[in-house]
């Protein structure tokens, strides 16, 4: 009997202490070392010039590329840039996310695109993981507003546009119209036919970070994907609105405020999901 109570006692000790250390590594897993640049303020300057400088130096290229809203291919093509007078910070420090949304400590994950600044921000209970540029739909085919989940993911797969333009890092948000976020040529712009494009390995990243749906035998829905919400509305005839950053640094910076607005009409659904899919996953490891 002794013996039994023993072991019992032991037992119980390694389960508080190893629920002690999950809860440590949840708190370690949130704290993300970030490099913040001294000064944040920006220029305007011609691109050929800047590119016969810094044409080779990656580091300048990604934060400029981010900036601008482009990709390597097409930052030639553009006249000028706005470029930033300190490079030493993260590139996020250069995108207009804020790096925390207490409001979203209980959920989990969630993928935000915001349509008038042409940006996204990933966040893990409310710590921004991942941001990057996007190109969302040109005027006559915008992207769709609101709450989507992801669906099904492919590496490669065709526009259902035109089956001639390969997409890769394809993960769909929205089954029936073919809307997803992959990777495409960015000129700088909204210009894609509703997708949301992204930068190569931006859309690696997204492509292993958001979770897909699970289907049933019937291949109906049986848990959903990761949230999605893409907001606000571009000015298509008025200038970019990034080129505001020399005159205002903070002028398109989106608020925590505004992150709360955006997500407060979806956060009921967002957390009922939320909770199907960890049920879901319990019941799947016993």
């Amino acid at each position: 009997m002794k013996s039994k109570i023993l072991l019992l006692t032991i037992i119980s000790i390694v389960t508080l202490i190893s629920c002690k250390q999950n809860r440590t590594s949840v708190h370690l897993a949130k704290e993300i070392v970030r490099k913040q640049p001294k000064v944040v303020s920006y220029t305007m300057e011609n691109t050929k010039m800047w590119l016969k400088q810094n044409a080779t130096d990656s580091s300048k290229i990604e934060i400029v590329t981010a900036i601008n809203r482009t990709d390597r291919a097409n930052l030639s093509k553009l006249d000028s840039l706005v470029i930033p007078s300190d490079f030493d910070g993260d590139v996020v420090y250069y995108l207009p996310f804020p790096l925390q949304v207490d409001y979203l400590k209980d959920v989990a994950k969630v993928l935000i695109f915001s349509y008038p600044t042409q940006t996204f921000g990933a966040y893990k209970n409310g710590v921004l993981t991942y941001s990057g540029p996007t190109n969302m739909g040109r005027k006559k085919d915008k992207t769709p507003l609101g709450l989507f989940f992801t669906n099904w993911k492919a590496e490669k797969t065709t526009s259902t546009f035109d089956d001639e333009w390969e997409l890769k890092w394809n993960f769909n948000i929205e089954n029936k119209l073919g809307v997803g976020f992959h990777e495409y040529s960015l000129p700088g712009l909204p210009f894609s036919h509703s997708c949301l494009r992204l930068l190569e390995k931006d859309a690696k990243f997204l492509y292993e970070w958001a979770d897909e749906w699970i289907l049933d035998d019937k291949e109906e829905i049986k848990v959903k994907g990761t949230p999605v919400i893409v907001f606000g509305n571009y000015t298509y005839d008025e200038p970019k609105p990034w080129l505001q950053l020399i005159k205002n640094p903070k002028i398109i910076s989106i608020s925590v405020d505004e992150i709360e607005k955006q997500t407060t009409p979806f956060l009921k659904e967002i957390l009922e999901q939320q909770k199907i899919r960890e049920d879901f996953t319990e019941t799947a490891t016993k």
